[in-house]
């Protein structure tokens, strides 16, 4: 039986708003001018990831032919390729990713461009359990990018944006786990403000809290990005007037909103507990001499990184670190703005030195 023919979305207007209508963008091989264009706007085409710092990471990491690495997180696979064309076709890659969704496409994408099983193995998996896949005598370089996707974060149904109406679900592995609906009616109103806090440094935390927690005391519910959005707004308006001057409130909601939603995702995902398990296992996954880079996108993850590498280096587990962050460029940060806030540090394990047992 002939398979049935299904008609593509059609939208009002010059251009597509949303993201089921944006069918160019989803399709970067057939429409590679629509793509270019869209990012010269410096805009990130729907459905796609575009890899940040490349060419810094791949300076640190110092990749060669040969070499056994990892992709700790593997998403759209922007920079798993770029690793994988300086091995050449020897050595081996492999790659962890939790989502199942973005993992199935990525494979197919990267197997498409010639890098198939024979030198990529990609697992589903938390990054956290990286020493689960440790080749014997470690990897000699290791990419963990902590930032969550720009096709997770577009996906209206993937719950993670303030900006589009959809469940508000947040979890990277939607299959397991508990959805952000779920858990933010399971925390007291004390707990939730310690979250804003703690996870995003949330500037009117006990506000937000105090809304949250009143809209469900009142028989409400918060079961959509666009319900938590403007409980947030709503919050905010009630101190406007106090703390806000009038033509600062909309950038100031904006800008909750981004936090609130962050460090939603953070505790629905547990990223604080999973960066301080991969921090401890790293010295013990990377070979001697071995190279490690991680990529953040706030403070909280950054002082994670700097505080283990620096203890690391202070033991004698590392040879180098980096001292201070290294950041996008003025060019990189136009072409792609998810750029602005992203720190880069790395590190080198001794060649000989104390082995890692736990504490960092």
């Amino acid at each position: 039986m002939a398979e049935e023919h299904k008609r593509r979305v059609h939208y009002s207007g010059k251009y597509p708003r949303h993201f089921n209508e944006k069918y160019k963008e989803h399709n970067p091989e057939k429409y590679a001018d629509q793509i270019e264009h869209v990012i010269s706007k410096g805009n990130t085409p729907a459905g796609m990831h575009i890899p940040i710092m490349v060419d810094e990471i791949l300076d640190v990491l110092k990749i060669r032919p040969g070499m056994r690495g990892c992709d700790c997180t593997l998403g759209y696979g922007g920079h798993t390729r770029k690793m994988l064309e300086c091995l050449e076709g020897q050595g081996h890659m492999d790659a962890t990713d939790v989502d199942p969704i973005e993992s199935e496409k990525t494979k197919k994408r990267l197997a498409d461009a010639g890098f198939g099983e024979e030198i990529l193995t990609i697992h589903r998996m938390n990054f956290r359990d990286v020493d689960q896949i440790r080749p014997e005598g470690g990897f000699d370089f290791l990419l963990a990018d902590l930032g969550v996707s720009s096709m997770q974060i577009d996906d209206p149904s993937r719950g993670f944006s303030y900006k589009t109406k959809g469940p508000l679900d947040m979890r990277l592995d939607p299959t397991s786990g508990v959805p952000a609906a779920d858990r933010l009616r399971e925390l007291t109103e004390d707990e939730i403000a310690g979250m804003l806090i703690e996870n995003s440094d949330e500037p009117f935390a006990e506000e937000i809290a105090k809304e949250i927690t009143n809209t469900y005391r009142k028989g409400g519910d918060i079961r959509e990005t666009t319900d938590l959005a403007e409980i947030v707004a709503a919050a905010l308006k009630k101190v406007s007037s106090k703390k806000l001057p009038k033509e600062e409130y909309e950038d100031t909601v904006r800008k909750s909103c981004a936090r609130t939603f962050q460090a939603l995702r953070i505790d629905v995902n547990s990223e604080f507990e999973v960066i301080y398990t991969f921090l401890d296992k790293l010295p013990d996954v990377l070979a001697a001499g071995g190279r490690a880079a991680i990529l953040t996108f706030h403070s909280g993850e950054d002082r994670l990184v700097k505080k283990a590498f620096r203890e690391g280096k202070k033991r004698g587990i590392y040879s180098e670190i980096s001292e201070e962050v290294i950041r996008p460029g003025r060019e990189e940060c136009f072409r792609n703005p998810r750029a602005h806030s992203t720190k880069l540090r790395y590190c080198v394990k001794a060649l000989d030195g104390p082995e890692s047992d736990s504490g960092i």
